[in-house]
């Protein structure tokens, strides 16, 4: 069954939560596994809203810890719908922090969360298309099915990737090869 295109608009998320000291890890700063749950759930909201199913999440892509959250601060995560494909979508999500002292905010990171629509029986269900608004939207899809095909691609060469033909790679790294080929 078709469904009508939407824009991405009508799907977005945004939530903010101040960082407390139960969410910081040995180090003193916010935990990457809490930042990465709220992500999660941002990404199921945004990827449920969209597509008015249950979703579940197919897989993350680049999550570069890029500053910080420190205990005190008011993080915020927004999330978009990128790219949708059949049942499929790509929820871009934004992580920043501010400090509410001072009022400075910074980047923390941004990742694409693939997410999947399923039924009650768990089955893939068609997703809405998107309308795209702007150059921004039409880069946003643009630049997803970019990683798509780059993913796509590296999957096919990783499946049919061969130990012998590159082990002499390994003479640049840190290792020791104590592996011995006894065919």
């Amino acid at each position: 069954m078709q469904r009508t295109h939407k824009h991405i608009e009508a799907s977005q998320v945004t939530i903010s939560e101040l960082m407390l000291p139960s969410h910081a890890n040995f180090g003193g700063k916010i935990h990457g596994g809490y930042i990465l749950s709220l992500m999660d759930q941002i990404a199921f909201a945004c990827a449920s809203k969209h597509s008015k199913y249950y979703c579940v999440t197919a897989s993350v892509d680049t999550v570069n810890f890029l500053n910080p959250i420190e205990v005190g601060e008011l993080v915020t995560l927004k999330a978009s719908v990128n790219y949708v494909g059949k049942t499929s979508m790509v929820i871009g999500i934004r992580v920043d922090a501010e400090n509410i002292h001072t009022g400075a905010k910074k980047h923390c990171n941004s990742s694409y969360f693939t997410m999947v629509a399923k039924d009650d029986e768990g089955l893939g269900m068609e997703v809405p298309g998107l309308i795209l608004d702007s150059k921004i939207e039409i880069r946003r899809f643009l630049k997803s099915v970019h990683r798509l095909a780059t993913k796509k691609k590296q999957k096919h060469q990783e499946s049919n990737f061969e130990v012998e033909k590159h082990i002499h790679e390994l003479k640049d790294h840190k290792v020791i090869v104590a592996y011995k080929n006894n065919n």
